[in-house]
């Protein structure tokens, strides 16, 4: 099975996705969207977006973990990553996202 995207409302109401990998595991989350649209042409923008290199963020937190975001042309984070225990994990999870995202399916779970 190949990654996909979910589609889903959040407990505020919000419109959310998430990229998950073929093993399940979430590698990528967005910001809640008031509109259904402007999460869709967020899942667009990553599927654009995430074979770029230059478009990751690598970051490590104020806990000493690893993580990174996923900025679209003009800077704005379109996708946030889990936090990862390793420069290499998150190097791991950058690498899934240019895999699975540019043809992952959405899975509307709305």
């Amino acid at each position: 099975m190949a990654g996909k995207f979910e589609l889903y409302t959040d407990n505020a109401g919000e419109f959310r996705f998430r990229l998950k990998a073929s093993n399940g595991q979430t590698i990528l989350a967005s910001e809640g969207y008031k509109q259904r649209a402007s999460a869709e042409n967020g899942i667009e923008s990553v599927q654009k977006n995430a074979p770029e290199d230059a478009r990751y963020e690598r970051k490590e937190t104020s806990s000493g973990k690893w993580m990174f975001n996923l900025k679209a042309t003009n800077g704005q984070v379109i996708g946030t990553s889990e936090s990862y225990s390793s420069v290499d994990s998150r190097d791991s999870g950058i690498e899934s996202v240019k895999k699975n995202a540019p043809d992952a399916p959405t899975v509307d779970l709305t």
